[in-house]
């Protein structure tokens, strides 16, 4: 590594080694092109209203207005990712405050424009619109992007009950909204000391952060005191939260379908079979969570364990630092099993400045992977030289590799996944790097640490989410069938279903009953599953790839490539993951089964 890079001191932006930076040449020579390129993006969205109340006249019309509207949304799009990573690497910069302003609003024109087609299309009568494609050369192509468009067309009302419902959407979110705001900006959650005994002020992310800690008052005394805020705005988290289900009942009510949860699958084509095996296998395999609950008390010492004790690492001493080019090193080894040319993707990354590696003043925190059909998929990373920023970058090109894949495969149309399948990819490669760890890593504490941190995510992930998944569908099918969703009714089932989850092992406190009051996701809408049979499916994939070999590689790239040509669960099926079976699940199981194995035996190991 640069000198530079080692240096500890937040630099400025312009004070970063171009090397280390992503290059947004590649997408435009100069901010002047990017400019330009906006502007006439305002002239083409134009052309889009002369298709309006045309599109039954003909196929080739349709045609004509398919080609238009995705090439001037191809143009918008590209001239977004330009302004927001020019933005997100200097947010300081107002230079790219006004030029994603300006990106944004020529994405709110062009929408705006182009609001019409849906509507239009699903008033078409079927048998007329599969005529259209039959005789049409060119609507041939968007075959499944019409079907995706009318699969659900018998739950879209007239254009008139759109429109109602389209504006009342704005008194409809005040509940998520209210809630947002209270928690997070009129919401006090006080001081407590960290770790060195400073007096800080308690955040979300400083709680997450202490629960880590080493030192248990710290834990227990973070815990309580969020907590205890939390059940002081008890009664209006629950109405808020009440009020947010009534609106996906009734939504889904109005649009005929038999409950919120039918309708918010349906939008990404998800059978609800999907739903119901996730929650029955998850609880048919809860004595393996019970078994690590009661492992973790036996590794940490600890007479009695607590909920607040279910994040600290099992060897908190453990700080293995690792350089950036360490890390590349290590991640061009450990997916060597996905082939030459997933290689070659990574290597051209590294080689091509896809990465913006460096902390600089101003930048956005965190990491993601980002990009559209005409770029590169540039990757965002705020490097610590931390032994657990190695799974960031995994999981980063994970996504990136995946965009990669489906934009050389798949026409614009189709080049872009749905979110049911957008962690899965990041997240194999994240099981794939633990796997070739344990192979190589010889050090007891590093080999904890990796056991530590793969059966925490599952645990986390797949556990935990699908408790907020059963959660959700109770709540919402209570408040169908009539029943109040007090802050009594709503406290009692959870703090029984908390209990369920993490068995007889833990001592039990009154906070944790109130711990739904706390969690943004149940504003989402039937979401939080997803990441729940992600992780279970990339887990299965992971050892198909790693035990099966080509064949597996082969089945992992068909989805890799697919983008949104076809239904997700099909899509899934190709790359050799049935998702309405519970095999996956089971066979998910089985690895954290294992890898439970593993690090009961490596604690005796260490501990002799």
């Amino acid at each position: 590594m640069s000198k530079e890079q080692n240096n500890s001191k937040i630099l400025l932006r312009e004070d970063v080694p171009a090397e280390l930076t992503w290059d947004t040449t590649l997408i435009y020579p100069s901010d002047e092109a990017a400019e330009a390129a906006i502007s006439a993006v305002k002239d083409k969205s134009e052309k889009i209203e002369g298709f309006k109340g045309h599109l039954a006249d003909a196929s080739d019309t349709l045609a004509d207005a398919i080609e238009t509207i995705l090439d001037v949304y191809r143009q918008v799009e590209k001239a977004y990712v330009y302004s927001h990573l020019k933005y997100d690497q200097d947010t300081t910069n107002t230079k790219y405050q006004g030029l994603q302003q300006q990106a944004l609003s020529v994405f709110t024109q062009v929408s705006g424009s182009s609001a019409f087609f849906e509507p239009e299309v699903l008033a078409i009568p079927l048998d007329k619109l599969e005529g259209f494609v039959a005789e049409n050369d060119r609507l041939k192509p968007y075959k499944h992007y019409l079907d995706q468009l009318t699969v659900n067309k018998d739950h879209v009302l007239s254009a008139d009950q759109e429109t109602i419902l389209a504006n009342a959407e704005a008194v409809f979110s005040g509940a998520s909204q209210t809630y947002n705001i209270l928690t997070n900006a009129d919401l006090d959650l006080g001081e407590v000391k960290d770790e060195d005994g400073n007096i800080v002020p308690l955040t979300h992310g400083l709680f997450g952060s202490l629960l880590r800690s080493k030192n248990r008052e710290v834990r227990e005394e973070v815990y309580n005191q969020l907590y205890d805020r939390f059940e002081s705005i008890k009664n209006t988290t629950a109405s808020t939260l009440a009020t947010h289900v009534k609106k996906h009942n009734f939504n889904a009510t109005t649009r005929g379908y038999s409950s919120a949860r039918q309708a918010s699958l349906a939008q990404n084509f998800i059978p609800e079979s999907v739903y119901e095996t996730l929650v029955e296998e998850v609880n048919r395999h809860l004595p393996l969570l019970h078994r690590y609950v009661a492992l973790r008390k036996k590794a940490l010492k600890l007479d009695e364990i607590k909920m607040s004790d279910m994040y600290v690492p099992l060897n908190p001493d453990h700080d293995q630092k690792l350089t950036f080019d360490e890390a590349r090193d290590i991640a061009l080894k450990a997916l060597a099993p996905f082939g030459e040319d997933y290689v070659e993707i990574l290597n051209e990354g590294f080689a091509n400045r896809w990465i913006d590696i460096k902390e600089n003043k101003g930048k956005r925190s965190g990491a993601y992977s980002s990009g559209m059909y005409d770029t590169v998929p540039y990757i965002l990373l705020n490097w610590q030289d931390d032994f657990s920023q190695l799974f960031t970058l995994v999981h980063e090109f994970g996504h990136s590799a995946h965009s990669y894949y489906t934009r050389h495969n798949q026409p614009y149309v189709y080049g872009d996944y749905p979110i049911f399948l957008a962690e899965i990819a990041s997240t194999t490669n994240e099981c794939v790097l633990t796997e070739h760890l344990l192979n190589t890593e010889t050090d007891p504490k590093t080999r904890l640490a990796v056991l530590n941190d793969y059966l925490d995510r599952f645990k986390s992930t797949v556990f935990r989410q699908t408790q907020f998944a059963e959660f959700e569908q109770y709540i919402h099918a209570a408040d169908q069938a009539g029943k109040p969703l007090t802050v009594d009714f709503l406290s009692d089932y959870y703090g029984e279903l908390n209990k369920r989850y993490y068995g007889n092992d833990v001592t039990y406190d009154d906070h944790i009953k109130y711990e739904w009051s706390r969690i943004p996701h149940f504003y989402y809408n039937f979401y939080v599953y997803q990441y729940s049979t992600g992780l279970a499916a990339a887990t299965t994939l992971a050892d198909k790839i790693l035990t099966e070999g080509d064949s597996a590689v082969e089945a992992y790239k068909n989805y890799l490539k697919a983008g949104s040509s076809d239904y997700p669960i099909d899509v899934m099926k190709s790359a050799g993951v049935d998702m309405t079976s519970p095999d996956y699940l089971r066979h998910a199981f089985k690895v954290f089964e294992k890898r439970l194995d593993e690090l009961e035996e490596l604690l005796e190991e260490v501990g002799k």
